[in-house]
């Protein structure tokens, strides 16, 4: 870094034993002006401990209305090299796999036309190009597209679909996430591309309850791969763990939340009955313990930050859809975006949708029936009364 430009309060962040961006923003600087001003900029942010970024509003690519996020400097005569920091969110392959030759592609790409910076990934999920001008936006788009990639998700509009390795490297997954979000990214192109929502809507699946996309907490759909019937069990890889000296009954059955697993000599007991799917006896016994064989999804809505609203975690809407092919799902996905698009104000996400209006409401505007897997927890009010409903025979 030149004598120029100092950077104490970032510096700090190059102590310790972990990487540093600020190493790699010092790195590029000398060839970049951009990264340059950038890091200026950022100085100057913790020392006034306050923000100079300031939203573009419209700005993107000729036909999409989504993928990209305009962003200026509001010291553009002071850091000229971000008075443009515009952001491109490139659709990433199902569950972020890439090879050497396209991830180098892509870095060709962007070195030519912004930055050099990147992201991977996103809370969406892209691949996310940081920081470039308004008149290499086009340019850029022109040159993704020639080689086969996309644009993703910004905006009012259905974001990237995102998901969990699967089965492509998971003994667990529970169905085909990486088939179903490239089904998903391909059916619904107007509604990731062009911003016709209320606000944002994400989906995200996770093949197993583990939950490795945190579907629960950061989508407004999330599509959790589940399984109706009992934990497969091999006891004499059960017996192996015993044997080794390892502790089953400090690590797995006492940690079991609904304690409904015991050990009879050398034999794993579990009431699937009382199962709640929380995967810790599988992820602590992974040899002799596997999910079972009727595999589907659990879909949950409404989960998000708290951005205009408080955090939410999804709510059960669907305990087990089967995924041998999608339409049931599908249905259910355009049911809720009518009902979301006709009735929802705007910047309301789906999550504080259901709660303004009610479940009960929302359950029978998008035609579900109620089921108990619905309710958060029991009522404590006893003087709520229901209208009643009679079937005329």
């Amino acid at each position: 870094m030149s004598d120029e430009l100092k950077t104490p309060l970032l510096d700090e962040l190059e102590k310790g034993p972990w990487p540093s961006f600020v190493s790699d923003l010092k790195k590029m600087a000398p060839k970049k002006p951009m990264v340059r001003d950038l890091l200026g900029q950022l100085e100057k942010s913790y020392r006034d401990k306050r923000g100079y970024w300031k939203h573009g509003g419209l700005v993107g690519i000729m036909g999409y209305g989504g993928g990209v996020i305009g962003r200026y400097s509001a010291l553009p005569e002071e850091f000229p090299g971000v008075s443009h920091f515009h952001t491109v969110r490139v659709n990433q392959p199902s569950g972020w796999f890439y090879t050497a030759d396209a991830l180098n592609e892509l870095m060709d790409i962007w070195d030519a036309h912004g930055s050099g910076l990147l992201n991977m990934h996103g809370s969406t999920g892209d691949l996310v190009f940081l920081g470039t001008v308004t008149d290499e936006l086009e340019p850029t788009f022109r040159e993704l597209t020639a080689r086969d990639w996309d644009l993703g998700g910004s905006g009012s509009d259905m974001r990237t679909p995102s998901c969990c390795v699967g089965p492509a490297r998971c003994q667990n997954a529970c169905y085909d996430t990486l088939a179903l979000t490239y089904d998903l990214t391909h059916k619904y192109q107007d509604e990731l591309h062009r911003p016709m929502f209320n606000y944002k809507f994400k989906i995200k699946m996770s093949g197993c309850p583990n939950d490795c996309t945190a579907a629960i907490a950061r989508s407004d759909l999330g599509i959790i791969g589940i399984w109706k019937d009992d934990i497969q069990v091999d006891q004499a890889a059960f017996a192996e763990y015993l044997d080794s000296g390892m502790n089953v009954q400090e690590y797995v059955v006492e940690k079991c939340p609904t304690k409904c697993i015991s050990i009879e000599g050398k034999e794993f007991k579990i009431d699937n009955s009382d199962c709640v799917k929380c995967m810790h006896c599988i992820n602590m016994l992974p040899k002799a313990l596997r999910v079972g064989k009727e595999r589907g999804a659990a879909i949950v809505l409404g989960g998000k930050a708290p951005i205009v609203e408080g955090a939410l975690f999804g709510s059960m809407m669907i305990p087990f859809m089967k995924m041998d092919d999608f339409e049931e799902l599908y249905d259910l996905i355009e049911r809720i975006w009518e009902f979301w698009d006709e009735h929802g104000k705007n910047r309301e996400r789906i999550g504080e949708f259901v709660e303004r209006i009610g479940l009960a409401a929302f359950i029978e505007g998008i035609g579900l029936e109620p089921i108990p897997q619905m309710v958060i927890q029991p009522r404590d009010n006893p003087y709520i009364f229901y209208e009643e409903y009679y079937e005329e025979e």
